[in-house]
């Protein structure tokens, strides 16, 4: 499993359709495709949300961003993460 950061951007015409039911969808969706919401924050400035997601690797987590950008029309830019703890030992290796 890897673990993704999927940035979300609302449109004006996103903004207007907020709701829980949506929300699901998206849950549902990201499921649907391999994937398990780990956590998911409204944020204030550059970008509007996160969702903090783990797949079973970087085509679904790719799929999924499409997907779920054609779903409730916001687009996402999604970003695989590794802990630092994770980082530190591949970095030891150079």
């Amino acid at each position: 499993m890897i673990t993704c950061f999927m940035f979300g951007k609302y449109t004006t015409e996103a903004l207007k359709e907020i709701t829980p039911d949506r929300t699901m969808k998206a849950v549902i969706l990201i499921e649907e495709l391999g994937g398990r919401v780990t956590s998911m924050y409204a944020l204030l400035g550059e970008q509007d949300l996160v969702f903090i997601v783990d797949f079973p690797d970087i085509n679904q987590a790719l799929k999924t961003s499409v997907a779920l950008s054609n779903l409730i029309g916001i687009p996402f830019t999604t970003s695989p993460a590794v802990t630092v703890e994770e980082f530190d030992a591949m970095m030891a290796e150079l």
